[in-house]
């Protein structure tokens, strides 16, 4: 490996490289528990901050055995409680879950603990089943409306104003920093017309990364609110496995894969131990099921610190990115610090 099939092994400058950032799934190991997977989160992000990782974000997911990241609110203002300088945050909240004021309220109120250091990513996927979503009461109407969602937001955590029938307290003021998620065209367009910045989930959802990221920039509009840019700004995702060898890498990606082909198949569960090799792991499979898992997990960077760093350089360049967030799926807690440290000290 790399897994990628954009361009790697081009060597960049370090003053040209994007901004790496960690996006921190809060894997619930198979056989372990929530409060295992959170405790790993708190020791990842303090070690992250140590090694110059500009930010750390979790996402809001349900009714995952193996996702512990569900209140995600709330584990982000106890993992920037056990920090002090890295930037934590959503990435993201999926906003027609919820009201736009109670997510006014609620990243206010994080921002007003920890000023200087919050950020939102907004999505609209529901982050969930169809049962689940029904019991999330999830507004579809709102999903329908997610740019009026966006400025609805936007406007409790904006500039007070004493005459509002409804103000977000804590929250007005705030101007917490606004991210647009997406994996397809729609979320470029909103960040676009919006004037926000804009990450896309190339993490699991390859597919659309290229002409979604040229949809954001060609339609980018300036904006002159306060949180909104003069000129695009873009993130993706990338999953990384960073190792002492090419082959310890891939062995500890096989955990990933299994995790990605218990999607495809419907039977998700925590997250798995390594399992031999990948060639072999992937010949258990049917045909369509390798196709599947390859296609979800194209753009992910496995070996040497060199290879990862060379690959994640050329990621870079192919899409032009100002930063990249990357997640690290490896079963031991141990190894995915690893993984991230080996990273770090490669881009840096």
């Amino acid at each position: 490996m790399p897994r990628t099939t954009l361009p790697v092994g081009t060597h960049v400058s370090p003053a040209a490289r994007a901004q790496l950032n960690i996006l921190d799934l809060v894997p619930v190991l198979d056989g372990g528990s929530a409060g295992e997977a959170i405790a790993s989160t708190v020791d990842i992000a303090r070690h992250a901050e140590k090694w110059g990782y500009g930010r750390y974000w979790m996402a809001e997911h349900h009714n995952m055995r193996g996702v512990a990241s569900s209140s995600t609110a709330v584990l982000i203002g106890h993992v920037a409680d056990q920090t002090e300088t890295i930037r934590v945050g959503a990435g993201g909240i999926m906003l027609p879950n919820h009201a736009p004021y109670v997510v006014a309220e609620q990243f206010g109120t994080l921002a007003t603990i920890h000023p200087g250091r919050i950020d939102l990513g907004l999505g609209r996927a529901p982050g969930t089943d169809p049962f689940t979503t029904r019991a999330l009461r999830r507004n579809e109407a709102a999903a329908m409306n997610f740019a009026g969602e966006v400025e609805e937001l936007i406007g409790y955590l904006g500039d007070p104003d004493p005459d509002a029938k409804v103000r977000a307290i804590p929250g007005e003021g705030t101007h917490v920093p606004i991210w647009i998620l997406g994996s397809s065209h729609g979320g470029a367009q909103v960040a676009a017309a919006l004037g926000l910045p804009y990450s896309f989930a190339s993490h699991f959802a390859p597919a659309a990364l290229m002409s979604a990221l040229e949809v954001y920039r060609s339609r980018f509009t300036p904006s002159t609110e306060p949180g909104g840019l003069d000129a695009p700004r873009s993130m993706a995702g990338v999953n990384v496995m960073v190792a002492d060898t090419t082959a310890e890498a891939e062995r500890l990606f096989t955990s990933v894969l299994q995790r990605f082909h218990g999607i495809v198949t419907g039977r998700r569960a925590g997250l798995p131990e390594p399992e031999g090799d990948i060639a072999t792991l992937m010949a258990q499979w049917s045909p369509a099921e390798r196709q599947a898992v390859n296609e979800m997990t194209r753009v992910s960077l496995v070996g040497t610190p060199d290879e990862v760093r060379d690959g994640l350089a050329g990621f870079v360049e192919a899409t032009g990115v100002d930063e990249v967030i990357v997640t690290c799926g490896a079963h031991d807690h141990d190894a995915r610090l690893r993984s991230y440290e080996l990273l770090a000290d490669a881009w840096n």
